[in-house]
């Protein structure tokens, strides 16, 4: 329906003030519509919804940005527009100094270009047009760079309609015509994935010519384009977080694959000669993975508008998706295919790396610690000292340091330490250990705690690999990395490669402990925790991480942010947007070791290039 005069007089009347004082404004309006202002920008994008013809897709493409109106049917029509508009802007110009009104339509389904920039004849900025071109040839279109053509014209509007705003002063128009991929041009159905992938393309490329407008034109001067994307996230954000990190909560994957009779396991092959394929005794699954599946796709995440918080949370969905039908698949066959889909496949790289290990680094000699260790106790009464020195700089950390006898080693678990009731630690190995288990996995969880997405402390989707590289750089930071320990590492890859290529048990123990010298438990170790559940492959993403972080610290990679909640490397670009957009932060809490002198010349040594070989070199001296 339109707006009669005395209702858009009083939304104005409304709005003003929330304009003048940039507060953020979130309003549903007649037709359909919807006004989205996140603060105080000078810009805002323009959609009109044709009454001639169904236009669907496109709306989609403008709802993640900061500053956007939507606007269709009779509400499309000048009298209700201009006023509205005219208010915007002219609060935007006096804030900044200009303002931008940017338009989306979509084009012709068989048109030549995939985006047409649309300005005005008269007084056009030419570099400015070209940094918005340059902006729209980063986006991929089929695996391509698009076609971008820029016309000049009178009137800078979709077919059919009039422009909103002539003729004001310190008000910069602009059009964008999009060729609709998204859509088959002859039913109008809509192509989700394409759509997806333009939206994501489409909203980087419009921040990055914001971000010049704002430069070129304006008082406002953000250090980066992604200061450009929202703050704020919307209810439907919030709901969906709290309801994935529920279902991530309900359910813990290692405590389920992990055996609990591991020692009885190892005495009765021991006895056995090293023969034979143990028996392992699991914990009984508390969940219906069917049921929780029910509850994970009831989650509504097609009604996020955020393009890149929809990238984050369908990945960690559908991660979940595939941990339930491990729960559900334990000790069968499909366990391990399944496994594989979330860990991947053991890439050649990898495997030749790990058999470089093993070679490099001679075998110990001996079968067993050679230094008095400290048990479960006494380990525990160390990493409590660790956890009340960083409560001591965050007086509500909550994590726990807990005993287990059905706990095998240790590990941690929703952000609590868990030590097996057998666990030994030879006195070398405490300061790597808690460096490892408390220094990277109870602060990330903990500092993702403090996130507003909780899936930062659950994990984000793969965040393995870098969670695990991360937690052994530590060791190395501290001092605590020997060259057995990378060893040990590689073994597990060897491991996995065995299980891949169909050995069994006993296959795999021999080949570790006869023809690589691993000592006979240590062999035993490496086997359980690959073969356990049916064949789990995560023990891969130590060496795998390490290797890639490496890489990247090389590269200019600072650690800073990896310590803000459980992140994968795929996810650095998107975690980096997020911070400069200050949705998240860095959390409360830093590993304590970052400070250390020592550990700052070997990070220098890290950050100056050095990969894995050259790492062991080093842990031997």
């Amino acid at each position: 329906m339109a707006v009669e005069a005395g209702g858009i007089e009083a939304l104005l009347e409304e709005l003003r003030p929330q304009l003048q004082q940039g507060l953020p404004i979130r309003r549903k309006l007649p037709d359909g519509g919807r006004l989205h202002i996140d603060r105080a920008l000078p810009f805002v994008c323009l959609y009109r919804r044709p009454t001639t013809h169904p236009d669907a897709g496109t709306p989609r493409l403008l709802l993640g940005e900061a500053s956007y109106l939507i606007v269709g049917g009779a509400s499309a029509e000048a009298d209700f527009l201009q006023p509205l508009l005219s208010a915007i802007c002219e609060v935007q110009s006096a804030a900044f100094g200009a303002s931008l009104l940017l338009e989306l339509w979509a084009g012709e389904a068989e048109a030549e270009a995939d985006f047409t920039i649309v300005a005005p004849q008269r007084n056009a900025d030419g570099p400015w047009l070209e940094q918005f071109e340059d902006a729209l040839l980063g986006i991929r279109i089929a695996e391509r760079t698009p076609r971008v053509d820029l016309e000049y014209r009178e009137t800078i509007a979709p077919p059919g309609m009039t422009e909103p705003l002539p003729g004001l002063r310190e008000i910069h128009r602009a059009g964008l015509v999009v060729r609709p991929h998204y859509r088959e041009p002859v039913t109008g159905e809509i192509y989700p994935f394409r759509l997806r992938e333009l939206q994501r393309g489409l909203a980087h490329a419009l921040k990055r010519a914001l971000h010049a407008f704002s430069h070129r034109h304006t008082r406002h001067r953000p250090a980066h384009f992604h200061e450009l994307g929202r703050h704020a996230m919307t209810a439907a954000v919030f709901e969906a977080d709290r309801r994935l990190a529920q279902i991530d909560a309900a359910f813990d994957l290692l405590l389920h694959v992990t055996p609990v009779n591991a020692s009885e396991a190892w005495a009765a092959f021991r006895d056995a000669g090293y023969q034979g394929i143990p028996e392992f005794h699991y914990r009984p699954r508390p969940v219906e993975p069917g049921l929780m599946k029910r509850r994970l796709y009831q989650i509504p995440l097609e009604e996020i508008e955020d393009p890149t918080l929809v990238a984050l949370l369908e990945a960690k969905r559908d991660e979940l998706d595939r941990q339930l039908s491990l729960v559900a698949d334990r000790n069968t066959p499909r366990f391990l295919r399944g496994s594989q889909q979330i860990f991947g496949d053991l890439e050649p790289w990898l495997v030749q790396l790990a058999e470089e290990v093993v070679a490099a680094v001679a075998p110990q000699g001996r079968d067993g610690p050679q230094e008095t260790p400290l048990d479960a106790e006494a380990f525990a009464h160390e990493a409590r000292a660790v956890v009340s020195a960083y409560r001591q700089e965050w007086p509500a950390l909550p994590a726990k340091v807990v005993v287990r006898d059905d706990v095998t080693g240790i590990m941690v678990s929703q952000g609590n330490f868990l030590i097996g009731g057998d666990a030994r630690v030879p006195p070398r190995r405490v300061e790597a250990a808690l460096a490892h288990e408390i220094g990277t996995h109870v602060l990330t969880y903990h500092n993702g705690r403090g996130q507003p997405l909780q899936l930062l402390a659950a994990g984000l989707a793969d965040y393995e690999p870098l969670q695990e590289g991360l937690a052994v750089l530590g060791e190395y930071l501290v001092g605590g990395l020997d060259s057995g320990r990378l060893r040990q590492l590689a073994g597990r890859v060897l491991a996995v490669h065995s299980l891949e290529q169909g050995a069994d048990f006993d296959e795999t123990f021999h080949q570790l402990h006869e023809t690589h010298g691993f000592p006979a438990r240590s062999a035993f170790s490496i086997t359980l925790r690959v073969y356990r559940g049916g064949g789990f492959t995560k023990d891969a993403v130590y060496l795998r991480g390490l290797a890639r972080l490496l890489k990247k610290l090389g590269e200019g990679l600072t650690l800073e942010s990896l310590y803000l909640g459980k992140v994968s490397l795929d996810a650095l670009p998107l975690i980096d947007e997020l911070r400069w957009r200050k949705v998240l932060d860095d959390g409360p809490l830093r590993p304590h070791f970052l400070s250390w002198p020592r550990v700052a010349e070997r990070l220098a040594r890290l950050q100056a290039g050095m990969d894995l070989q050259q790492l062991i070199k080093e842990c031997e001296r």
